[in-house]
């Protein structure tokens, strides 16, 4: 029977995983722990007493994704919880795409520029500070690191902004690069680009574009795309590496 998410026992294998307390984070948080992984989530909150799983608040961070600093500081702290052990997949999946007035889509003209700086450094740079200094243990399990990209980093979208259409662009990049860098180590890298998934965060309208540009006619689901993720760290994608996985109804075509 699988162990529980909190349990860790000497075969356990254990995920680091930001963005964890809401739709694509939360399925997958459920999807590993069913699996008998140990998850360590990271969030700007402390850990939530709604959260269902077991042994989640010792195994919860409490940093901000957005200043480096603190970036830093909770890397120490993730390292203390692995004990010197490895660590076998990191998933980058906590990102923020920020609105207007009313929702409405921030463009490259009206996006305040402290606003560009906060979205790359939780979209972009926090990824790459997070493998970069859990690279050794990662390494030691001969790991995987999975970033969440969007169907928004490759075309204009009529609700993604410009500051988090290109984060997720330049993350898609990052992700080759650190397929190239991290392979010697016995790191694999990958992204997935989720479309329309149905989450709380759907912006009005979104129905017309289920209705117009997705050939199978519907939403994906949260467990759709945490099953994948899945996919990518638990031993059976062993020799994909560099590669972005479209999860989106086939929008992307």
């Amino acid at each position: 029977m699988a162990a529980s998410p909190g349990t860790a026992t000497a075969n356990t294998k254990t995920l680091v995983l930001t963005g964890a307390s809401r739709g694509i984070g939360h399925a997958t948080v459920k999807r590993f722990g069913m699996a008998g992984w140990r998850i360590i989530t990271i969030s700007r909150q402390p850990f939530s007493a709604l959260c269902p799983w077991p042994g989640g608040g010792e195994n919860h961070v409490q940093l901000d994704l957005a200043d480096p600093v603190d970036v830093g500081r909770g890397i120490e702290q993730i390292r203390a919880r692995l004990q010197g052990g490895r660590l076998d997949a990191l998933v980058n999946n906590a990102a923020i795409s920020p609105k207007g007035p009313g929702g409405a889509r921030l463009g490259a003209v009206d996006t305040p520029f402290d606003l560009w700086h906060q979205v790359f450094n939780v979209n972009f740079f926090a990824p790459v500070m997070l493998a970069r200094g859990l690279i050794k243990e990662l390494a030691e399990a001969r790991g995987s690191v999975v970033n969440v990209t969007s169907i928004a980093g490759s075309r204009v979208h009529p609700f993604a902004g410009s500051a988090y259409a290109t984060s997720k662009a330049a993350l898609a990049a990052l992700t080759r690069e650190m397929a190239h860098d991290f392979g010697p180590h016995g790191i694999r890298v990958n992204a997935i680009a989720p479309g329309e998934i149905d989450t709380a965060i759907l912006s009005p309208g979104t129905e017309k574009i289920v209705a117009e540009q997705i050939p199978m006619r519907r939403l994906g689901t949260p467990d759709e795309v945490a099953d994948v993720i899945h996919f990518l760290c638990d031993g059976h994608a062993s020799y994909v590496t560099g590669a972005e996985i479209q999860i989106n109804g086939g929008q992307h075509v």
